[in-house]
């Protein structure tokens, strides 16, 4: 046994010393990993465990703490990470398309979009797209003064020092506006991301898993002087804010950043159609393997500038650009069993365990098998050798079985399934409850609501996840074991484990995977998140049909988190006024309307919805983006009839731009109407509410100022 194995009570004096010296220099390597390099190579249970073995030595052997003891060092490291920064034009993501089919119809949306003839062509720009980091560089009169990572779309960190070091990034442009945001992406080649692998491995330090990984993480160092000994390359590639225009084209302003210093990617292509580049794509990916830098598919942007800004933003991206991916990376295993788990909508949702398999870098121990329907057409079996799929970051899939191997043992039943021995009916597997599946759905479903515990805690993990509240450490294995250990069982626990659990919680350190160190970076997670937009508190809530699509509808509808609640409250009480102005927002129907309704109208909800409210700072009100001091900024506007200068779909994109609220039918509180030819029932209804009816030229008139 070696003295980092032994017990502290049976070290000997000199065993102490060997093993003081031992700890004191892994815990200032460690100490270097995490809070300079931000690449931790041990978790925090592992490192805590170290710390507290160091003091119990010296607390054996007072006479042999050392000078450099990790216990008299105070303030070695940074306490804190990046600033962030909230981008002025927020970094959308882009929708997919993975087949040629799913490109043809987007270039068939534009047309529609545009009201463009069928023959009409539509160029675009065809990039090859970098599997890097994005960034927004900004630049004042001429110089560069900001460069932020993408972070969730709407802010990023402050990356400036960082970036400074590449040698891509032009420090000084001559010949732009004012203000200037170019957007590109950090990435690291092939040869240099083997390179620096090499150095690390003789180092003795962390290798990384893949080229994107690395770049990240280099771009990511709280030393710039890290960054600096790494390998980043930048391609730039697209406009952000900026304070006069800069070309009439996509690619023209390539031609721009060419111009201004910036490398552009060589192989970017104006495509004058959809064949076009289509026949880039799969020019490309039969050339990819031999491309200095990774590439996960092409980006085609429309080219013409005043196209793109008719054609807008949806809700996380704009309609005007698409990433066409590269096929999904396939892979054979074993399915060694099929498993059942509940959604937080009591959704039973079966899912494959495989015999781990490595699919595109990353290795896969189970996969989603979607729903009945699903198995039986595909005919999956326990047993079967299957083909795994997995798609960027999609959720592993199973394709089916391979047709030349053995199959598994007979047809797989979620009604068999769910059914316990001796049982008459199915039930949930988590609570008990009864499982039944309605007739016009795809899924089984328990019917236990809040008395089964999965539903609960998925909720909680729905809440805490990137795209709610968002909270750094609080995933899916972090609230199992917070449930479990009865410390959480609703939203606003999160936020009081830090309060009164404190003391409770400190004692966290002696259970595996858990440190002082951990417990505090939660704590300071949580304590973050304490202001929350309202679009983010609607969706983390977990409402059935509520999606982040809806939930910025409401939330740009209702603007507070005062009028929301008081409108839904009110059409949950059967005020028909507040029941239409609801159904009136875009794609909310009666079937979501049943959800929300019912959701306030459970006094339980509600009573947890209080106390979570209660824990939070400040509930932002939804903003308008970009409104420009906009004459229908908060307006309720209903479009009906046909239009000649634009289509129906193009006035309503144009219109919520603007900051006003497009509904879909007409009530009390409609402030315009706009009517084309062949307006309908909606003006009649207008006019006997005494709306104001709007032709489509001074609709025109009325939003040009």
């Amino acid at each position: 046994m070696s003295t980092a194995d032994a017990p502290v009570a049976t070290l000997t004096p000199i065993e102490a010393r060997l093993e003081l010296e031992r700890l004191a220099s892994a815990i200032a390597r460690h100490d270097h990993a995490y809070h300079v390099l931000a690449q931790p190579v041990i978790s925090d249970a592992e490192y805590d465990a170290l710390v507290r073995r160091n003091a119990a030595i010296e607390a054996r052997f007072p006479e042999f703490v050392r000078p450099d003891s990790p216990s008299r060092r105070i303030g070695a490291a940074p306490a804190e990470g990046f600033r962030k920064v909230r981008h002025a034009v927020p970094m959308l993501s882009l929708d997919n398309a993975f087949t040629d089919e799913d490109v043809r119809e987007f270039a068939s949306r534009l047309r529609r979009f545009l009201g463009l003839a069928a023959d009409e062509p539509v160029a675009m720009v065809a990039e090859p797209k970098i599997d890097g980091l994005s960034i927004a560089l900004r630049y004042e009169n001429g110089r560069f003064v900001q460069g932020a990572t993408r972070g969730d779309g709407t802010e990023g960190e402050d990356v400036t020092a960082n970036l400074r070091t590449l040698a891509d990034l032009p420090r000084t442009i001559v010949g732009a506006p004012r203000v200037l945001e170019v957007r590109g992406e950090v990435y690291m080649t092939k040869a240099d991301f083997l390179a620096l692998n090499a150095r690390q491995e003789s180092a003795g330090d962390r290798v990384f898993a893949n080229p994107r990984n690395a770049a990240a993480g280099s771009l990511r160092q709280l030393d710039p002087r890290v960054t600096a000994t790494r390998p980043l390359s930048l391609f730039a590639y697209a406009l952000g804010e900026v304070s006069e225009p800069v070309a009439d084209s996509h690619w023209h302003f390539l031609d721009h950043l060419r111009q201004w210093g910036f490398k552009v990617n060589p192989l970017a292509k104006l495509c004058p159609d959809a064949d076009a580049v289509l026949a880039f794509y799969h020019q490309i990916g039969n050339d990819r393997a031999g491309l200095a830098y990774d590439i996960d598919g092409v980006v085609y942007k429309v080219d013409r500038f005043d196209w793109q800004a008719r054609l807008g933003t949806k809700d996380r991206s704009p309609r005007w650009a698409i990433a066409h991916k590269f096929p999904a990376e396939q892979a054979r295993t074993r399915l060694k069993a099929i498993h059942i788990s509940v959604g937080r909508t009591g959704v039973l949702t079966p899912w494959a365990e495989l015999e781990p398999v490595n699919v595109g870098g990353v290795v896969v121990s189970r996969a989603t098998l979607h729903n009945e329907d699903d198995i039986r057409r595909k005919d999956i079996r326990a047993g079967d050798t299957v083909v795994i799929q997995r798609a960027g970051d999609v959720i592993p899939q199973v394709v089916g079985p391979v047709s030349d191997q053995p199959r598994g043992r007979g047809e797989y039943s979620i009604r068999a399934a769910l059914t316990p021995p001796g049982g008459d009916h199915p039930v949930c597997p988590a609570c008990g409850s009864h499982a039944a599946r309605a007739e016009n759905e795809a899924v089984w479903r328990c019917t236990g609501g809040l008395v089964c515990p999965a539903q609960a805690k998925e909720r909680l993990i729905h809440f805490a996840s990137r795209d709610a509240f968002d909270i750094e450490g609080l995933g899916e294995k972090n609230i199992e074991f917070l449930w479990d250990k009865e410390y959480i069982r609703q939203p606003a626990d999160i936020f009081r484990l830090g309060e009164e659990n404190r003391v409770r919680l400190q004692k966290l350190e002696n259970f595996e995977g858990w440190g002082k160190r951990s417990v505090e970076k939660l704590f300071a997670a949580i304590d973050a998140r304490r202001t929350v937009p309202l679009e983010r508190l609607i969706y983390a809530l977990g409402i059935r049909q509520v999606g982040e699509a809806t939930a910025k509808r409401l939330a740009r509808h209702y603007v507070s988190f005062c009028h929301w609640r008081e409108a839904m409250e009110a059409a949950a009480a059967g005020d028909d006024e507040a029941y239409r102005d609801l159904t009136s927002i875009e794609d909310i129907g009666p079937s979501v309307a049943a959800d929300l309704l019912a959701f306030f109208a459970e006094e339980h909800n509600t009573t947890a919805l209080d106390k979570l409210v209660a824990q939070l700072r400040r509930i932002d009100d939804a903003r308008a983006a970009h409104t420009g001091g906009s004459p229908i900024a908060g307006r309720a506007v209903v479009f009906t009839g046909t239009l000649a200068t634009m289509t129906r779909q193009e006035a309503k994109a144009r219109a919520e731009a603007l900051g006003a609220k497009v509904v879909g039918s007409v009530s009390r509180k409609t402030d315009y109407v706009v009517a084309g030819t062949d307006p309908g029932s909606k003006a009649t209804e207008a006019q006997k509410l005494g709306v104001p009816i709007l032709t489509e030229q001074q609709w025109l008139d009325l939003v040009k100022g």
